[in-house]
């Protein structure tokens, strides 16, 4: 019997049993060996690819030969048809190379021995599990030269004796302000640099730990350090602080730099993060002193204009710094940023701006649900006392106005209004009343009232809540800058830094480049689409990452006999609706569906309030009219302002009605340009279940490692709520392909999940079922079942893109959701086991990318960005391991940001051209537009579906069970809701997600 492929957790901890298989694995396995010849086999099958005893050489040694990359493809040649490349197996990745081969059996032994532990299993531990190395480099494409906004950072040798050391630091009394913890710190090194500290200039994180160029005279030593009044009332927010601080400082440990250079030079597998760390936190200790630290950024009011966003907020202009290890050695990351600030203005000022009201008259309680939203945990300063401008932090708002709020001022309980408090001990006559007063200092012990126009927020505080639309908008505009000026300012900022004569790094040796980085790159081509036959135009060429609709027609146009328009704009006459139809009809007739011009029912005009109602009426109205049929389309003109409705529409309809709908603003039905009403077009065409591209190369069966066996090709994302959303779960969607070999419609799961959980948690899942017993689902078992009954064949080989991992969180995800997607392949039949190439999918980085002539229309587009399919995987890269950032797309505004991929697990074993490109060509196969999009489809679409998911939940209903509902749709038509148990522990419990109707499920409703 052949062996099946361990998963990370597998190796690491114990071997797992597969699950026992639920109701539908015997037609999966069944319908698989009827469809499947013997050669295409999964791994593990009677006929398979592989035996037991043969295994693929591990990456690290097909590197090492000579012409290693063109040994690949010829092996590749000599495979027979319809068989897929062997795949790299767990020890190969797992284990670093070894040159012995009687050695390396042995570790495979040793291995095997700790699989199985007696008793309870051991924590699995990321050092055991290595990341797939670089497979060479990609050749595919027209090479160029361009600049990153990576700038070379040199390490001075330094003798043993200034090796990095840590020291621990402890400060007495403890604070929680890094401010006052720096402030202490800065005092002791001014204080004692040139004696106790031995002329060391050290850094400090701000927390516990210090650290220095060379040993301190001391390994332990106390200090007892004094700060004066003017430096703590500029730091502290709450009432008098301790004056006198006891600092014990103590040796901890030595960084080797000699590991580092190792690991930047390919010798050592581990980056070692206590060296990387220690020096992000010297070229960070200057800055920190200058500007406003906000993560890795550095922000301040002089580093550009601040602008105006409204209610009371601006934004504040900042760089980016961080030093990461790439294969040109160790580099500096320099990006502009900006984010958003409170204003620093008197507190009346600001609610005026926030609620755009008089505030002569009394606040309503909706006025203050607002203010203490917005105001909760701000600092401010108080006005009313001259030069003492105390700070204190805002922990809430008064329920009764000022002129009614008294406190007890003795022992006995005699009691003194406020007003009468600030006139007798200030002399200050509050002139607002009837404005409520700010709570501030500690709640728990007791709070002190402040009046609001006494009140000054203090600048420098960032606003992490929400924005509104206009404030997000405001935003982008002040963000948005093209290529040319973007470089500018990142060179600038260089300059303004001055690293080369930062004491801090001049202490640490440390040599700053003040030139981007040139890098190697190459354009890889767009790839051929396919439309319709009976168009004039049956293929097409991009051109610069865009094309359009003329003289095209969907390659399959979707059908739609029964439709109707519902108007919620008070703004639009019902002749213009009419009109806005019947162009959108024609629209969709032209580009190849077969769409009725009339609708069903004759346009209808509803007030929002009354949606659902009118929703179920005209729904019932169809369905009695069509004999049970129902509506195909549903069309809504919604206010450009439109709230909650968008929301409630959708949830109304998928969940409830079951119909798939297509919601337009009322600006664009006035302007009724060809352009939107083509885009629409393509929107409306997959909701109702057609394709409107396909790439050449999948009919054509040319696509590297997807055309030659049955592939599905995985999107995954995690949504979280936004910052002050405390009770709000996480969402996580999870979308696979349900054609092949085209792979364009995309069938999808979401969930809720625990508040901010990365990990995802239902894509495998096993519960108990009173009737069945012991049942297994999860998301990616039922893809995989609808996969099979979409196309009548079972994936053979699983490419799985994940969006929105960081990179601390490499480790913990793959070992996860890899664990995941092994027991959900083998809960369906005993041993199958498809091999899995899980890729992430970066957007939010900072690396950018430009051209090295601005005026070179050979190399940028029209927006002056590179053009799209530039692909790097040099020098800016990881040293070793298999990444690339890939810019798919043509710019609009602004400066491009490349996807960065980075590969963590590949039993494909796929070639750095053949991942590439296909990342590159389903880029163009996005269905909502002509153009090729910033990253993969499928993870665009999982972050679309997760999005909105977001709409069916309920914000004031908390589910009061702990279990909750996983909401399929997908293309295979089948029902792909499942239940799941909350194995997150404790007893939080998760709001549910209502399903969706079955017909609904059929279509990629969420594009």
């Amino acid at each position: 019997m052949p062996r099946r492929r361990k998963t990370p957790r597998e190796f690491v901890e114990e071997r797992v049993p597969a699950p026992p298989h639920a109701a539908g694995v015997q037609e999966f396995a069944l319908a698989g060996a009827a469809a499947d010849a013997p050669s295409a086999g999964p791994a593990g099958r009677r006929g398979g690819r592989r035996s037991a005893t043969i295994r693929s050489r591990p990456r690290q040694q097909q590197q090492q030969q000579a012409g290693g990359e063109e040994e690949v493809v010829v092996a590749a040649a000599q495979r027979p048809q319809g068989a897929a490349a062997p795949a790299t197996t767990l020890e190969a990745v797992l284990l670093p190379a070894v040159a012995d081969q009687e050695e390396q059996q042995l570790l495979l032994l040793q291995g095997a021995a700790a699989a199985d532990p007696p008793g309870p299993s051991p924590p699995v531990s990321s050092k055991t599990l290595r990341f797939p190395l670089r497979p060479g480099k990609g050749r595919i494409g027209q090479k160029c030269m361009i600049k990153a906004n990576h700038f070379f950072a040199q390490l001075q040798q330094f003798p043993d004796y200034k090796d990095l050391h840590q020291y621990d630091v402890s400060i007495t009394p403890e604070v929680t302000s890094r401010a006052v913890n720096r402030a202490v710190m800065e005092q002791l090194v001014k204080l004692h640099r040139e004696s106790s500290l031995g002329q060391r200039l050290p850094v400090y994180d701000g927390r516990k730990s210090m650290y220095t160029a060379g040993a301190l005279p001391f390994e332990f030593k106390e200090f007892r350090i004094f700060l004066q009044q003017s430096q703590e009332e500029s730091l502290q927010v709450d009432d008098a602080p301790k004056r006198s601080f006891k600092v014990v400082i103590k040796f901890a440990a030595r960084a080797d730099l000699h590991h580092l250079g190792q690991f930047l030079a390919g010798h050592q597998a581990d980056a070692p993060q206590e060296a990387l760390q220690v020096l992000d936190i010297v070229l960070r200790e200057l800055p920190t002193h200058r500007y406003v630290p906000v993560g890795r950024s550095f922000y301040s009011p002089n580093l550009g204009m601040r602008k105006s966003l409204g209610d009371g907020l601006e934004s504040w202009r900042g760089f980016y710094q961080s030093i990461r290890p790439t294969q040109m050695g160790l580099s500096l990351n320099i990006d502009m940023s900006s984010t958003v600030f409170i204003e620093p203005k008197p507190v009346l000022e600001f609610i005026h701006d926030l609620l755009h009201k008089d505030l002569t008259r009394s606040l309503t309680d909706s006025d203050q649900v607002k203010i203490k939203k917005v105001l909760k945990g701000v600092k401010v300063e108080v006005t009313h006392r001259g030069s003492m401008r105390r700070k204190y932090r805002i922990s809430g708002l008064t329920n009764q106005a000022t002129k009614y709020l008294q406190f007890p001022v003795d022992e006995e309980g005699s009691m003194k209004s406020v007003i009468d408090y600030f006139r007798e001990t200030y002399g200050y006559i509050i002139r607002h009343p009837e404005l409520p007063c700010l709570e501030v200092g500690n709640q728990q012990q007791r709070s002190n009232y402040l009046p609001i126009e006494v009140c000054k927020i203090v600048e420098g505080q960032r606003y992490s809540k929400r924005l509104t639309e206009r404030q997000i908008t405001a935003l982008l505009r002040v963000t948005c800058q093209r290529p040319k000026d973007h470089e500018q300012d990142i060179l600038q900022t260089v300059h303004h830094n001055a690293y080369h004569h930062d004491p801090y790094a001049q202490e640490f040796g440390i040599h700053i480049s003040a030139q981007l980085a040139q890098v190697e790159a190459r354009i890889l081509p767009a790839p051929r689409l396919k439309y319709h036959d009976t168009g004039r135009e049956k293929e097409c060429l991009p051109k610069v990452g865009q094309w359009n609709m003329m003289h095209k027609k969907m390659v399959n146009g979707g059908v739609v006999n029964y439709w109707a328009c519902l108007n919620f704009s008070r703004n639009v006459q019902e002749n213009y609706v009419r009109s806005f139809c019947f162009e959108l009809a024609q629209m969709c007739q032209t580009s190849g569906m077969d769409f009725q011009i009339e609708p069903f029912v004759p346009v209808r005009s509803v007030r929002p309030e009354h949606s659902s109602r009118a929703l179920l009426q005209l729904c019932d109205e169809v369905k009695r009219r069509t004999e049970g049929k129902g509506l195909d389309l549903l069309i809504a003109i919604l206010p450009d302002n439109n709230g909650a409705l968008y929301g409630d529409l959708k949830k109304q309809c998928e969940t409830n009605i079951g119909v798939v709908s297509q919601c337009c603003l009322t600006k664009h039905v006035f302007r009724m340009s060809k352009q939107y009403l083509a885009n629409v077009a393509l929107k409306i065409n997959v909701k109702v279940g057609g394709r409107n591209t396909v790439l050449v190369d999948a009919l054509t069966r040319r696509m590297p490692l997807v055309s030659d066996i049955p592939t599905i090709i995985f999107g995954a994302d995690v949504t979280h709520p936004h910052p002050g959303e405390d009770l709000s779960p996480s969402i996580a969607a999870v979308v696979a392909s349900q054609d092949w070999p085209e792979v364009t419609k995309y069938a999808g799961l979401v969930c809720a999940q625990a508040h901010r959980q990365e990990l995802i948690q239902d894509l495998f899942q096993t519960w108990v079922d009173p009737q069945k017993g012991l049942c297994t689902g999860g998301m990616i078992r039922e893809l995989l079942i609808s996969f099979r009954r979409a196309t009548g064949q079972k994936p053979l080989r699983i490419i799985f893109y994940r969006d929105g991992v960081s990179e601390g969180q490499f480790y913990q995800v793959l070992l996860y959701e890899l664990d995941a997607i092994r027991k959900a392949c083998a809960s369906l039949e005993p041993d199958y086991q498809p091999p899995v190439t899980f890729v992430v999918v970066q957007k939010r980085h900072h690396t950018r990318l430009f051209a090295c002539n601005h005026n070179d229309n050979r190399t940028t587009d029209r927006s002056g960005n590179i053009l799209p399919g530039t692909v790097v995987d040099s020098k800016i890269c990881h040293p070793t391991e298999f990444d690339f950032y890939l810019c798919s797309h043509a710019g609009i505004q602004g400066t491009s940001r490349p996807a960065h991929y980075h590969v963590l697990w590949d039993e494909n074993n796929f070639s750095a051209d053949g991942l590439q490109s296909l990342t590159n060509n389903l880029c163009y196969t996005y269905a909502r537009c002509t153009r090729s999009v910033s990253i993969v489809p499928p993870a665009y679409y999982a972050h679309l579906a997760a999005f909105r998911a977001r709409c069916y939940m309920d914000p004031d209903a908390v589910s009061d069970s702990v279990s909750s509902m996983t909401s399929g749709f997908g293309a295979s038509g089948q029902s792909v809701v499942s239940r799941r148990t909350n194995r997150m522990g404790g007893d939080a419990s998760i709001r549910s997600l209502p399903p969706l109707k079955d017909n609904v499920k059929k279509v990629m409703f969420y594009c």
